[in-house]
This record gives structure tokens, sequence and C-alpha cells, in this order.
């Protein structure tokens, strides 16, 4: 069943008194009635989606149809071929990474899956990676760059997994070493933010050359629940974290946190998803022919300055 935000409502009356017409009175599609009904809700939604506040974009980034990594390798990527493990402990199936092809050109992807139903979600802990998915994806990092395959990672998560266990293997220094090693990698990196970006457990595949994120995504050190819980005690007022976190695509292109906004349709990426992947694998093909140019020194150097740069501060 389709989910709509209380923000839609006007939306799903008009689309009430379509079926209603529809079932009583015999129109079609093609009746004036029903295009009429059909023109004021696209005109309901350019206005609704124009004038978005940052909470309904976190809930936009969260809807449960929304497609999640496997979509995105399924339909940009060929020849997909999965390595597992990280050498030290296990597998995390938070974390999918392999070597594929785009376009035709060997990639290495990497992303973040939350899962789809209920089983699958609690298989890939909610998207919430241990310390050895970050090991392992630092493992097809680097085995990527000896065979000199760029590498692709998509970023959905929470954040990393705060358990007990995951702290007793290390998760921060795990987190730790990829920003580290990311930022020497030898090979062209280009992130995108599919969905929610959240915290360490987002930047730790998240230093590239390049970072794009969808229009409805969002991208923060902390998600609005956690800064509302942090400051006010209250988990309820995550709206105005929200507001105050700026973690949306034009708020983080504007401080130079990504460099890219790819286009989704009105209401988001669920509404269309084929609009997403086909936007998005434009975009990758056009960054990696760009970023082919340079060579290994240029490109950490490039890399090394952008995320310098991140930010505003005073020296005194």
């Amino acid at each position: 069943m389709e989910k709509y935000f209380s923000f839609e409502a006007p939306i799903v009356e008009i689309e009430k008194r379509i079926e209603e017409l529809k079932s009583t009175t015999g129109l079609d599609d093609n009746s004036p009635e029903i295009r009429e009904l059909r023109k004021q809700i696209e005109d309901l939604k350019n206005k609704i989606y124009s004038n978005l506040n940052e909470w309904q974009i976190v809930e936009i980034s969260r809807h449960p149809n929304r497609p999640t990594f496997v979509d995105y390798l399924n339909s940009i990527f060929s020849d997909f071929v999965e390595l597992a493990g990280d050498r030290y402990f296990g597998d995390d199936k938070a974390i999918i990474a392999g070597f594929g092809k785009l376009d035709g050109r060997s990639v290495c992807v990497i992303g973040q899956e939350k899962g789809k139903d209920l089983d699958d979600k609690v298989k890939r802990n909610f998207g919430m990676p241990h310390p050895e998915g970050y090991r392992k994806a630092l493992r097809i990092m680097k085995l990527a760059e000896r065979f000199k395959i760029p590498v692709l990672t998509f970023i959905d998560t929470a954040g990393a997994y705060p358990g007990i266990g995951a702290e007793e293997r290390g998760q921060g220094e795990a987190i730790a070493k990829n920003l580290f090693e990311m930022a020497q990698i030898r090979v062209p990196i280009i992130a995108t933010v599919i969905s929610e970006g959240g915290s360490g457990g987002a930047l730790a595949i998240g230093v590239a050359d390049r970072v794009l994120m969808l229009e409805y995504a969002i991208y923060s050190v902390i998600s609005p629940e956690g800064c509302a819980s942090i400051l006010w005690k209250d988990a309820s007022k995550a709206p105005e974290a929200a507001k105050a976190l700026k973690l949306t695509a034009k708020w983080c292109k504007e401080f130079g946190i990504v460099d890219k906004i790819i286009k989704e349709p009105l209401g988001g990426a669920h509404r269309n998803p084929e609009f997403v992947f086909n936007n998005l694998k434009s975009e990758l093909i056009k960054e990696l022919k760009v970023l082919s140019k340079f060579s290994p020194e240029q490109l950490i150097k490039m890399r090394y300055n952008k995320f310098r740069n991140i930010g505003a501060y005073e020296v005194k």
C-alpha cells in the first residue's frame, strides 16, 4: 500500500474524489472532469514540494518504498560479483561490496543496505554497519586500488551500529581508519547519498573526489531524533533539530559538503525509481570520465583540499 505523509493530505483527498467518480459515474481518465482533477493534483504537488521544510524532507528520505542500495545496484550496474568478509571477524550484511560494470567499465561498488521486508532488515541490521562492515569495505577498496579500478560508494544509514559488540570490536577505530585510508586511495572515488547519511557511519565510506546527493536525501552529523534527545532531552523535538541541522541537499550543496544534487521526481524517488536510476547513472558516467583524466597524485591532493576547505572558522 502507498504511504502518504500528512502534508500530502490535500492530494489524497482529490485522488479519493477521482476514485469515487470512476466507481459511481463510470468516468475514465480521458473525461474532462477527471483531467481537471488530475491537473489540480499536479498543481498541488508543485506547490507542496517547492515549499518543503527540513523535517518533511527527512520523512521523504525514510519512505518505506524508497529505493535502497540493491535497487541501484541492479538497475545501474551489470555483471556484479559480491565479495564478502573482512578477513578478521566475519561478514557484515549491512554493507554490500564487490565489482561490476558501469556502461561497460569495471568499477568497485560498495553500499549500505537497509533491507526490504522485516526479515531482510534484521539480516541487514537496518543498514547500521558493524566494524567488520567497514573493514570489508576498505579491503575491497584497496583491492580496487591495486587493479586501478574506480570506487563508487552509496550511503544510506542512520549511523554505524552503537552496540556493545560493535564497540568491543573497534567501531571507532574502523571508521577512523577508513577516513584515513580513503583520503589516500589512488583511484577515483565517487560517493552518493541515496537516502539517509548519518554521522561517521556515513562518512566512513564518504571520503570521495565527488559527493553526489539525491534531492530528497539527508546528510548530517547526527539524526534529528538523536540531536533532540541530547539538546532537549526530548526526541519529539526532532523537527526543530532537523531545521537547525540544515541536513537537506540544498544546504549541503551550499556549504560545499556535496558537489551535485541528483534530481528526483515530485514526491520522491519511490514515485518513479527509473527516473532516479537514469539520472544518477548519467552523472556517475560523466563524473568518472572527468576524474579519469587526473593522475593518482592529483586526485589525492584535490581530495585532501576538498575536505580541508569544508566548514567555516575564524583565526584569532
